[in-house]
């Protein structure tokens, strides 16, 4: 199938490893150009030098933590300098902290709102008016299942994704006849190294080893396994295809059927 990708420019946040990296890996793949950000200088380097290897695609690599605030729109302006428009913009970023509420201080929510939920709002405010000006845009925002239904100690990921979910579904309406089209992607227990933190987490304050909390994840699952980074990306690239033109201010799940609402 072809998606149609080919001359368009994709901005993936947060794409030096796990999802991120698989998601830039599928739409270079497809023959979009690539703007990578990342906090880490040497990972994102490896993955600006392996992508561009990997798929002969342009490839601009930005350092940057997208929690601080006016990051976001320096990698938009920086990106549009070299590529002269963004088509495609997926947000995503690390996840914050776990731990109940009680054990959450307001500097861990200020923080945590600053990357999770300011970073996707930067990054559109940034890009959208390029989008509407050419009448073509893609966004897509990287969540987690715990915006569907929380997950214990999860407290600052369970409130501030579920937040970015409200701002997309609003957002989807305003831009829609500007061809511009907004979407949820809702990853679950998938594997990266997130789900090994995770897993660390858990182990630590149940007494249990990292090996028997990721069994649990696992278990969890109706599918029994992990999902893996790739099948996340391919949801990914065919929402910023042409062939998902009418698809707009949608929440979509990759969980292998954790989430288990009728919606």
């Amino acid at each position: 199938m072809d998606l149609g990708l080919k001359g368009r420019v994709a901005l993936v946040s947060a794409s030096s490893r796990g999802l991120g990296r698989a998601v830039a890996e599928e739409l270079a793949a497809e023959g979009a150009s690539l703007v990578l950000c990342a906090r880490g200088e040497a990972a994102l380097r490896a993955a600006e030098a392996a992508i561009k290897d990997r798929h002969g695609v342009p490839v601009l690599a930005i350092a940057s933590d997208v929690g601080v605030r006016g990051e976001p729109e320096r990698i938009v302006r920086e990106a549009l300098a070299r590529f002269g428009k963004i088509d495609i913009l997926l947000t995503n970023s690390g996840g914050p902290p776990a731990g109940p509420f009680e054990s959450l201080s307001a500097d861990a929510w200020e923080k945590a709102t600053a990357l999770v939920l300011s970073s996707v709002v930067e990054f559109c405010r940034a890009a959208l008016p390029g989008m509407k000006q050419q009448r073509w845009g893609r966004i897509l925002n990287v969540t987690s299942i715990a915006a569907k239904q929380p997950v214990d100690n999860l407290m600052l990921s369970n409130s501030l994704r579920a937040a970015v979910i409200g701002f997309a579904r609003t957002l989807a309406n305003e831009v829609a006849s500007f061809g511009v089209t907004v979407n949820n992607l809702i990853p679950g227990f998938t594997r990266t190294e997130r789900m090994v933190e995770l897993s660390d987490v858990t182990a630590k304050k149940e007494g249990i080893t990292p090996e028997q909390a990721l069994a649990r994840y696992t278990a969890s699952v109706p599918m029994g396994r992990m999902g893996e980074p790739a099948e996340f990306a391919a949801l990914a690239a065919f929402l910023a295809s042409e062939r998902a033109s009418y698809i707009t201010g949608q929440s979509m799940a990759v969980d292998g059927g954790w989430i288990r609402a009728l919606m």
